[in-house]
């Protein structure tokens, strides 16, 4: 269980992430998870939600498939979701993805979805509604930057969802 969010504004995003990892009920790390990575050539920024195991592969073929398709995400993220459903491994991997770049914010899964969100904020994990919630209602606050909207989020659901912390990972995407 984690905390994944990505907000975006115009060719902007910042994704965080917090830093917990559990296994079952039980917190195995305060602050040393890293759920949030930039990927491909640097200009891509992904997180994973879900065992961390399964989230560094997908990581991974998501990768695999950005050289493939040139670095197109879209098409790259579509792929990825097809293998994901239809491969008899993968379809057995537990995680969510955000997958951002300059101009796109996704969320993959294995059950083949590929969404965009309207608003440009994506929130996943245990703590994703939370996060996403507070997200959305700091959005439009008057002199609050998206690393600061994303650290506040995630504070928030760090004080709500047990399975979130306050240490956060934030990544930033710029045109």
């Amino acid at each position: 269980m984690t905390t994944i969010l990505c907000i975006r504004k115009g060719n902007e995003a910042v994704m965080a992430g917090d830093g917990q990892a559990t296994l079952g009920e039980s917190i195995i790390f305060k602050s040393k998870s890293v759920k949030v990575r930039r990927i491909g050539d640097g200009s891509i920024v992904a997180g994973f939600a879900g065992a961390a195991a399964d989230g560094i592969t997908l990581i991974e073929r998501l990768e695999a498939k950005l050289e493939k398709h040139a670095y197109q995400l879209k098409r790259a993220a579509v792929e990825l979701a097809k293998d994901w459903r239809m491969d008899k491994y993968l379809r057995q991997l537990q995680a969510f993805m955000i997958v951002a770049d300059k101009e796109t914010s996704l969320v993959i899964s294995g059950t083949g979805e590929v969404m965009e969100p309207d608003d440009g904020i994506i929130g996943i994990g245990s703590g994703g509604n939370y996060a996403m919630a507070a997200a959305k209602a700091l959005y439009d606050v008057s002199g609050m930057n998206l690393e600061e909207i994303a650290q506040k989020a995630m504070k928030i659901a760090g004080d709500i969802d047990v399975y979130t912390n306050h240490n956060v990972i934030i990544e930033r995407i710029e045109a």
